[in-house]
């Protein structure tokens, strides 16, 4: 078991004393590498019945060196913080490929190429020690929407099942990564069965790790596609006790600053923000320049409502080390005392006042 007390005991002091840097999005770096269907498959997987090209978790097995490529890139950016490549490492997921099976060793796989990469920085850094995140994606399936338009009760997964798929993805990194990031939250009941895949793991491995959520506002109607307010999303998870709650994905710095400045106001732990480099253009791409990133970022550091910052989909080692040159002229956002009283959320946040 990789022993990470003393990384992220000086993770938590390094969040006293400045905003920490999260890193980029993987699978923009994967695509600009050019990867073909044969590097997706590699000898082991030459003669698989289904296409594999896009599966980007797979890469830990057939590529890991373009994996660890873009690890390297943004640790040289200035990451406090790295993902593992394991978003769809789940069995739910991995379904789209016929993978099912192999989920779990992607999991792990994935674990070890970033934990040999941040140790290899760490080692040249002790002063700055940079820590591995497992990344649990939202998968493919959701717990809240029908799927069937026709059939609003109809659900193609289970609590129980998703949570499965969790536990046997969370189980293959926990030895190896320093905490566990759910992330891309888009159904609040999906997060859900995260967080008790979680909870179920550290009992039975007798340790526990820090754990940390990120939802997704999908649109401008401020709400995750199962229908919450970012305050509300907090109240439906801060009985996990996470280390840091945020937002990525779906918007950009611009659109997602009213969110995070609300999340800011209502959560007692640390928040994250990893947006996107603006909007996609019509062809799915991402045109917002590092300089622009960082001029809508700016003023959260000025304003003093983030601990942690990063980017998602679009964003390079320019635009994290970008961010990492404006955070570091920053201050983080204290933690606050947040007065304790009932709290419930369906939709909306509900206060009882006192």
């Amino acid at each position: 078991m990789h022993n990470t007390t003393e990384i992220w005991d000086k993770v938590i002091a390094s969040a006293k004393e400045r905003i920490l840097i999260l890193d980029g999005a993987m699978g923009t770096m994967l695509q600009k590498q050019s990867l073909q269907e044969e590097d997706f498959r590699a000898e082991r997987f030459k003669d698989w019945p289904s296409p594999l090209q896009g599966n980007n978790d797979l890469l830990v097995l057939t590529k890991p060196e373009v994996v660890a490529k873009v690890h390297n890139a943004f640790l040289d950016a200035g990451a406090d913080f790295i993902e593992t490549n394991s978003f769809n490492a789940t069995t739910i997921s991995q379904a789209d490929y016929d993978m099912s099976e192999l989920a779990p060793e992607i999991a792990r796989a994935s674990a070890q190429v970033a934990r040999q990469c941040a140790d290899e920085w760490t080692a040249r850094t002790p002063e700055k020690p940079r820590a591995v995140l497992g990344s649990v994606g939202p998968m493919n399936k959701t717990l809240s929407i029908s799927p069937k338009v026709e059939d609003p009760g109809y659900r193609d997964v289970t609590f129980d099942e998703v949570k499965e798929s969790y536990i046997g993805q969370i189980t293959a990194m926990i030895d190896v990564v320093d905490a566990v990031l759910i992330e891309t939250v888009f159904d609040t009941l999906n997060c859900k069965a995260a967080i008790a895949a979680v909870r179920e793991v550290f009992v039975n491995v007798g340790y526990e790790r820090p754990l940390l959520i990120s939802g997704t506002i999908t649109d401008r109607s401020g709400r995750t596609l199962s229908g919450q307010t970012a305050e509300a999303f907090w109240i439906s998870i801060a009985h996990a006790k996470p280390f840091a709650v945020g937002l990525n994905c779906a918007l950009g710095a611009d659109e997602m600053r009213p969110h995070i400045e609300a999340l800011s106001r209502v959560a007692d732990t640390h928040i994250m923000s990893f947006p996107n480099a603006g909007l996609p253009n019509a062809f799915g791409e991402y045109d917002e320049l590092p300089a622009d990133m960082r001029r809508q970022i700016e003023p959260w550091i000025e304003e003093g409502f983030v601990n942690i910052l990063g980017g998602c989909c679009g964003t390079t080692p320019d635009h994290i080390a970008a961010i990492a040159d404006a955070a570091a002229r920053g201050a983080p956002r204290p933690l606050p005392k947040i007065k304790q009283t009932l709290r419930l959320s369906g939709l909306e946040p509900f206060e009882i006042a006192v």
